[in-house]
């Protein structure tokens, strides 16, 4: 469906930061962390957020680290989402820089895009594509900016606005389940 602002049309982008890991697990490589118990928890409560407030990705790119993964499939699976899932070792350790460039090669028909990775990477990025300001993204965390573009690649710098910052904590509250 698109979503269109008068006469332009938007694109939405989903940064979703990846639930609580499990530091005291049993793993070898740090992109082999689990989830906790919490972080699992919180992203299927993402996951339902997003059902109930019509705001389901066509499609999700995530991290290819463990905590990521998962975090995207509890989110989709509790969601009942039927987006398409990616993989990928690009949202590793990487910067706002090689998310942007991310972002510009997704296909023109993707109207909401989620993409699933880490800090300190994702907060970087939002106050890249808002143009600054102070932001914060503790875990399961996830950030709406919508970007007036026909295109992906038009994405640029400064060029998104965010409309909305949502943690799990502030989902409690409000009586979210």
């Amino acid at each position: 469906m698109k979503r269109t602002l008068g006469a332009l049309v938007v694109k939405e982008l989903l940064l979703l930061r990846h639930g609580k890991s499990d530091w005291n697990a049993d793993y070898g490589k740090d992109r082999e962390r689990p989830l906790a118990p919490r972080g699992k928890a919180a992203a299927k409560l993402i996951g339902r957020f997003l059902k109930k407030t019509n705001s389901v990705p066509d499609l999700v790119v995530t991290s290819s680290a463990l905590r990521a993964c998962s975090t995207a499939q509890l989110a989709a699976e509790a969601g009942g989402w039927s987006s398409r899932l990616v993989v990928t070792d690009n949202l590793y350790a990487s910067s706002s820089g090689t998310v942007l460039k991310l972002i510009s090669r997704q296909a023109k028909g993707v109207e909401r895009l989620m993409l699933v990775g880490h800090n300190p990477t994702w907060e970087d990025t939002i106050r890249l594509l808002i143009g600054g300001g102070m932001i914060r993204v503790p875990t399961a965390t996830i950030a709406c900016i919508r970007f007036p573009i026909l295109s992906w690649n038009d994405a640029s710098a400064g060029s998104g606005v965010l409309q909305w910052l949502v943690t799990p904590k502030l989902l409690k509250k409000g009586g979210v389940r």
